[in-house]
């Protein structure tokens, strides 16, 4: 496959021990604290390495999950908040600003965790896309991990977001346009997947070029919604979007190329051709200006990985053959301006995010167990923090992560792609 994608940091938290005052010491709910507390950690035991696997970070994360939703609304078949709710303080930071927020709600715990396990899902589909020969089966799971952080970062963005006590800050992980930008960056990598099977598999080079031109959109969407942000600190993510923008956009007119060469239409594929070779121009510029931006996330020359280097001998020798064929046979006019590339129906919405389901409230969380927490005193020591005291603390440092190893030469075919 053969893939260079960029990965933002995983975001970093405070210890949170879940200590809540009681009015007697109930068995139930002093276990449902132990296990709240176990399962947070890890979780973040967890999603520093991304070569942990699926079912070991989504069973993680289930059981979490359904414990914290007790914090966020009270037992039995009921939509009522839990007195719980804003019980506790939760400190995080964001993947790009750096900086940390505080903040007394469990619904900020909830959002903040799954954009983290979104970004580990990225990570985990980097780390199988960057090896030197990758199979099929691999391939799969590179696909289902992205459209898997998409779903989760769509239910973030779709539910959890308006539930917020307050509004989060701008550029947060919680900020609409963040997660627009992740939706779409998953949604489309995922589909880069799907053009290296179909190029391998030989597909017709008008779907191929349709898919590349709907990648190439997603990508521009992506960095559409960072423009209002600061950029020197969404400048490096941006850049990677446009690059992958007009690479896409390349690989489009140069399969639209070959599919109007079939067609006999000689002139119009030279041109097409031609627009292939300005785009990838560009994306060239755009690689090297990524390497200079100085941004939080993943540092690489793009334009020196094997995903880059490819495309360029595919299209000399495109543009030569239409060249020689018109040339000999056809003698067709080039037009002055770029062909329109066509809009597939089949490619629209071909990868979607997968949707992401949250558990129900665990079964620990009894009326009995809810009714042992005090609300009259419940984290006294927690609410009345004075904001001096949470300023001591500080930042939150980075996360250690373990690194993917970057394949700069990639697989030896086109495509990337193994079949096995």
């Amino acid at each position: 496959m053969s893939h260079w994608f960029h990965r933002n940091p995983l975001k970093a938290t405070g210890q949170q021990n879940f200590e809540l005052k009681m009015f007697a010491h109930d068995s139930e709910a002093l276990k449902i604290m132990s296990d709240l507390k176990q399962s947070r950690a890890r979780m973040l035991e967890l999603l520093p390495d991304p070569h942990h696997t699926i079912d070991q970070v989504e069973t993680a994360l289930k059981l979490y999950m359904a414990l914290l939703r007790g914090l966020i609304l009270q037992p039995g078949e009921t939509t009522a908040a839990s007195k719980l709710s804003s019980a506790l303080t939760y400190r995080w930071s964001d993947s790009l600003l750096g900086s940390t927020t505080s903040k007394a709600d469990a619904v900020f715990e909830v959002g903040s965790m799954l954009m983290n396990t979104a970004l580990w899902f990225m990570k985990h589909g980097a780390m199988l896309a960057a090896k030197q020969e990758i199979k099929m089966e691999e391939a799969k799971e590179v696909h289902s991990s992205l459209r898997k952080a998409a779903g989760i970062v769509k239910f973030v963005q779709d539910t959890l977001i308006p539930q917020l006590a307050e509004k989060s800050n701008n550029g947060s992980d919680l900020d609409g346009r963040v997660c627009t930008a992740y939706i779409n960056q998953c949604t489309a990598e995922a589909q880069e997947v799907t053009i290296a099977r179909a190029i391998e598999l030989q597909h017709n080079p008008g779907l191929i070029s349709a898919l590349a031109n709907e990648t190439s959109k997603m990508f521009t969407t992506a960095a559409d919604n960072l423009h209002t942000l600061d950029q020197k600190v969404f400048g490096h993510w941006r850049a990677y979007f446009e690059l992958k923008s007009q690479f896409y956009l390349s690989y489009a007119y140069s399969y639209q190329g070959e599919a109007l060469l079939a067609e006999d239409k000689c002139g119009d594929a030279i041109r097409c051709l031609q627009e292939s070779q300005a785009c990838y121009s560009k994306a060239g510029l755009m690689a090297t200006e990524y390497a200079k931006n100085k941004g939080p996330g993943s540092t690489a020359k793009p334009e020196k990985h094997n995903f880059f280097k490819r495309l360029a001998p595919m299209l000399s020798r495109t543009l030569e053959k239409c060249e020689r064929e018109n040339g000999f046979i056809y003698h067709q006019k080039v037009p002055y301006d770029p062909v329109e590339l066509p809009i597939n129906a089949q490619t629209h919405g071909l990868v979607a995010p997968e949707q992401y389901e949250i558990p129900g409230v665990s079964p620990l969380w009894t009326a009995m167990a809810y009714a042992a927490f005090d609300e009259s005193k419940l984290a006294v020591d927690d609410k009345t923090k004075s904001k001096a005291a949470k300023k001591t603390e500080g930042d939150l440092k980075p996360v250690k992560e373990v690194p993917i190893t970057e394949n700069e030469e990639g697989s030896k075919n086109e495509s990337g792609c193994t079949i096995s």
